[in-house]
């Protein structure tokens, strides 16, 4: 926690104030922003109010008075709901306008953590809350030197692994022993080897299976793999027992034994045009220093495929933060799921992945990664700009 920073910030918003609230692990924002970790016992309420001037403020339960010790500011007790009330009201009483994890009408539900009844109680005492979105992307997604250069190295190496799973895939459809589990225990096996790890994943879909942007292969659904098929393969990692290491995330598709089809080559132009699309106003917003929210890049990208006659089956979000949790707390490049009125921050990461989806045929996706530096915007690792022939 960098209290400094953190008021410096709460004074460019002309905000009076932070208000953190938990209990029972409602909000695991609040604790990684305040550095709390996750290995609290937290069975009773709890608020740290952060003032844009002067000391923190702590209001804590008698019999969980530590909870909060290892933060500065004063501390006060309660035990009674009308002590919390109370103490509450005397927590806030020199504040006006407060920001919490709370956002209007839940439109960025990422981080709508407070429960209607504090937002309430809070407006009984007359107070303006209002949404910590911009604090939270400040302060959970701008990432350090040092944390930029895990993304660019499990880049090198999940690049790798993926060209060599296509190779591994050629050989095994040879073998006439291609499947979709198979091919992703292999690729899992790969990331542990590189010293990475992942989550659950990664994915490897092949014919209609790829029209289920989150299809994933199980024992009793895994498709054979053979000559003629479509393939969609989705991979994200990250550099092993290394917390503070960013995600890379990517996926690529291809056919197997075959040229692609006019229709299956007119849609992965079309993806790759409004994926590209989405990367270039990103890259002239920050080449021009020019302020740009997410949902913007994800319009570029939704008009391309719009024109081409493709939005309704572009289904989902364009791109979703990266940081070190996969789908971070910054902004998304969203203008459908949500209206992602977050700014895209200098040194954040996201991925822009637009992707078209015939239930029933097949599906195209193109996943790049995108790192944001003052000043200027780039890609992150190979960039597919035609369908595999595999």
């Amino acid at each position: 926690m960098n209290l400094d920073e953190m008021q410096q910030a709460l004074r460019e918003q002309q905000v009076d104030g932070w208000l953190f609230y938990d209990h029972h692990y409602r909000d695991p924002l609040a604790y990684r922003i305040l550095g709390l970790g996750d290995g609290l016992h937290v069975t009773r309420r709890w608020f740290y109010f952060v003032p844009a001037e002067g000391p923190p403020r702590k209001l804590v339960h008698r019999i969980e008075s530590g909870r909060l010790d290892s933060l500065p500011g004063s501390k006060a007790e309660y035990a009674s709901w009308q002590e919390l009330e109370g103490g509450l009201a005397a927590l806030l009483a020199d504040a006006q306008t407060i920001a919490m994890q709370y956002s209007p009408r839940n439109a960025i539900m990422y981080v709508s953590m407070v429960d209607a009844g504090t937002v309430e109680l809070l407006r009984d005492f007359g107070k303006e809350v209002v949404s910590s979105a911009d604090l939270v992307s400040r302060f959970e997604a701008v990432l350090t030197e040092e944390q930029l250069l895990t993304h660019f190295e499990a880049q090198r190496r999940l690049d790798g692994i993926l060209m060599a799973g296509w190779e591994e895939l050629r050989r095994r459809v040879n073998r006439g022993q291609a499947d979709e589990l198979g091919m992703v225990i292999w690729l899992k096996e790969q990331i542990e080897q590189a010293g990475m790890e992942t989550e659950h994943g990664p994915n490897v879909s092949a014919g209609p299976n790829s029209a289920d942007s989150h299809y994933e292969p199980t024992a009793a659904s895994s498709r054979p793999i053979g000559e003629g098929a479509f393939i969609l393969i989705d991979i994200w990692a990250r550099l092993a027992g290394r917390p503070e290491a960013v995600w890379y995330d990517i996926t690529w598709t291809g056919v197997v034994g075959r040229e692609p089809s006019d229709r299956e080559n007119a849609t992965f132009h079309a993806v790759r045009e409004a994926r590209d699309a989405a990367v270039a106003l990103v890259g002239q917003a920050f080449l021009r220093e020019q302020p740009i929210a997410g949902w913007q890049a994800d319009e570029a990208a939704r008009q391309v495929l719009s024109q081409a006659g493709f939005a309704q089956w572009f289904t989902h979000r364009t791109g979703h933060n990266i940081g070190t949790v996969l789908h971070g707390s910054g902004a998304h490049l969203d203008n459908l799921e949500t209206h992602d009125e977050r700014l895209l921050l200098p040194n954040t990461c996201f991925s822009v992945e637009p992707g078209v989806y015939f239930p029933g045929e097949f599906g195209i996706r193109s996943e790049v990664n995108m790192i944001t530096r003052p000043g200027r915007a780039e890609v992150t690792g190979r960039v597919q700009e035609q369908l595999l022939r595999v």
